[in-house]
């Protein structure tokens, strides 16, 4: 068992941690998890050992071996294979010793432990993780030192998993993950013997691989059993009953505080306000929960444009000339498409990306595309390329050139940049808060197409929700790399399949690919033939659109509902009338929502 024990971390003058305390058990299953800044990376490092707390302790049995990924990825000449295969020192030690060793005795040891350690089925297991992480025969045996640091990354965390120490401490796993990986990582995660916590903002990890979840938040950690679906239930629950005590503590502070206004100066009542005025002075206030105004995603609407957008005839692009990556490109993109681009990393879906963004050109073949059409695309190149010394204000004023102080705020507040936020230099913001101005920034022209690489990477849980909100309002056409199924399924309504050189339309849902790849079933005629129409048409076209129209109006209403509910938790507020608009609300919701059933139903009788 781990105990955390009032830990108080503070960095740069800031508390970070504040008298931290929580149980982990045995063979638990921790989702850590909190909004960007609020200290989940600062306690996995005092709990291996790296930041010395400030007050407070770690207890845990002497002997426990902590595994955590270092923050410099492994280099040089070795082998993917090899490097994993040497994680585990102590099975390194003994085939050493077993080849100088002299003693018989000794030597009879070695073995009996080799054999406990299931030494000898070693290499199959490091190949099978490597496998799983993504690399197939051939890349296990190429140099580290010829692969980008992402996959350098996948190394580290093969490695980690190899080792299988008692403690297992994960801190964003998936970021340099594909979806097919992540799957993987998933399964293999479930079954892992030992204990297991993990840094996510990965909803379905949360669901699907942890038992109880710590959410970080003040400086202090709250245990929640079960996955992120039950924590956000429990604490949704909580959050109301703080309400309500915050409501009637108000109301009775209001109470007290009038009783010693009007009773203090009469003598007969003197002591009996004096009495109340100790009792506001002891009244500890109830903090509501935080909720973060800076947390906004709000894409600028383009202008119209008659459909297609793009076309492309038979193309085919690469980076070499005569080696095509991605060959006999058939694809149409129209303003109202929402396309999530499936397939390992390494097939070519950042090389489709980028010869939609006229960052590549065809070479063969035909790309036609609107004369007006504005695109925006998002990498984490461009995260990891922000001026550090300068603010979100001044990237902004150079990318808007000749556009008023007041449209470039503008701009900036769209995405939660307003106030200090604005002039705040870039190196002391939050790897989620550089990928809010890196999407402010590529959607400062209103574009017509929006192409999103990888755009939860550093996001936390609340940040991606916001996000799938955004791209559900937003006009203009999506399309979608992403590791996050819970985003795809969400703004996808349709799937293209980049593999073996080629992107063709995906015949099911994300939960058919799903399936496919973890070999659950067998393909539902997975891949449209070259030749085939587009899918379903304009009439496919305009239900689709339905279909969203309908999710957006559902959302919009649920959340009005939250918010009135919130309100009528208030002391004063107007009962009635917040109390009649529920019930039109309520009203329009369940309108809503069978607006969304019909237009889904008929889209899959369609299909």
């Amino acid at each position: 068992m781990i105990t955390i024990n009032g830990i108080t971390v503070r960095l740069g003058g800031r508390v970070i941690l504040d008298k931290a305390s929580a149980p982990i058990l045995p063979r638990s299953r921790v989702g850590l998890i909190g909004r960007n800044g609020a200290g989940k990376s600062t306690l996995m490092k005092v709990i291996i050992g790296q930041i010395d707390p400030d007050e407070g302790e770690v207890e845990m049995p002497r002997k426990t071996r902590l595994g955590y990924i270092a923050q410099e990825a492994p280099s040089g000449t070795a082998t993917p294979f090899d490097t994993v295969l040497a994680a585990d020192t102590e099975r390194a030690a003994l085939l050493l010793e077993s080849e100088t060793v002299t003693d018989l005795d000794r030597l009879g040891e070695v073995h009996e432990r080799l054999l406990a350690i299931d030494a000898w089925t070693a290499p199959a297991r490091a190949s099978r993780i490597l496998v799983g992480l993504g690399f197939d025969e051939e890349m296990q045996g190429r140099p580290l030192d010829s692969y980008s640091g992402g996959w350098k990354m996948r190394v580290a965390l093969a490695a980690l998993l190899f080792s299988e120490p008692d403690v297992l401490l994960l801190d964003e796993p998936s970021n340099h993950l594909d979806l097919e990986a992540t799957l993987w990582l998933e399964s293999f995660l479930k079954s892992y013997p030992g204990t297991l916590i993990v840094i996510s903002h990965e909803r379905d990890l949360l669901n699907n691989v942890v038992d109880t979840i710590a959410h970080l938040e003040g400086g202090k950690v709250t245990l929640y059993s079960g996955g992120y679906d039950s924590f956000e239930r429990q604490r949704a629950e909580r959050a109301a009953q703080l309400a309500a005590a915050k409501a009637a503590q108000d109301a009775q502070r209001a109470r007290l505080q009038d009783y010693v206004a009007r009773n203090s100066a009469r003598a007969s009542t003197a002591k009996q306000a004096q009495s109340r005025a100790k009792m506001l002075a002891k009244m500890q206030p109830i903090a509501a929960m935080a909720e973060d105004p800076s947390l906004a995603f709000n894409f600028p609407s383009p202008s119209e444009l008659k459909p297609p957008l793009i076309t492309l005839d038979v193309a085919s692009v690469g980076y070499a000339a005569g080696q095509p990556v991605l060959r006999q490109l058939n694809l149409r993109i129209d303003p109202d498409d929402r396309i999530a681009l499936l397939g390992r990393n390494g097939n070519g879906k950042t090389t489709l990306a980028r010869l939609l963004a006229a960052q590549l050109a065809p070479m063969d073949g035909a790309l036609n595309a609107s004369g007006r059409m504005k695109v925006g695309y998002f990498t984490q190149y461009q995260v990891e390329e922000l001026e550090g010394d300068d603010t979100p204000l001044q990237h902004m004023t150079r990318m808007m050139e000749g556009k008023t102080p007041a449209a470039v705020r503008a701009q900036l507040g769209q995405f939660g940049f307003s106030g200090d936020k604005a002039t705040t230099r870039v190196d002391k913001l939050s790897g989620g808060e550089r990928a809010r101005l890196a999407l402010a920034l590529i959607t400062r022209d209103a574009p017509h197409l929006l192409i999103l690489d990888e755009p939860t990477n550093h996001l936390d849980v609340d940040s991606r929700e916001a996000l799938v909100q955004a791209l559900n309002d937003y006009e203009g056409a999506v399309i979608l790399v992403s590791h996050d199924r819970h985003m795809v399924e969400l703004t996808a309504d349709r799937l293209v399949l980049v593999d073996h050189g080629r992107a063709v339309d995906y015949a099911g849902s994300i939960d058919d690919y799903i399936d496919f790849v973890l070999g659950r079933n067998q393909p539902k005629s997975a891949t449209k033939s070259k030749d085939a129409p587009r899918k379903f048409g304009k009439a496919g076209d305009a239900l689709r659109k339905a279909v969203r129209q309908a999710e957006a109006e559902t959302g919009r209403l649920t959340d009005e509902l939250a918010a009135i509910d919130r309100a009528l938790a208030e002391a004063g507020a107007d009962t009635a009338g917040l109390l009649k608009r529920r019930v039109d609300c309520a009203a329009e919701l369940e309108r809503a929502e069978l607006d969304w059933l019909d237009a889904s139903e008929q889209l899959e009788q369609a299909a």
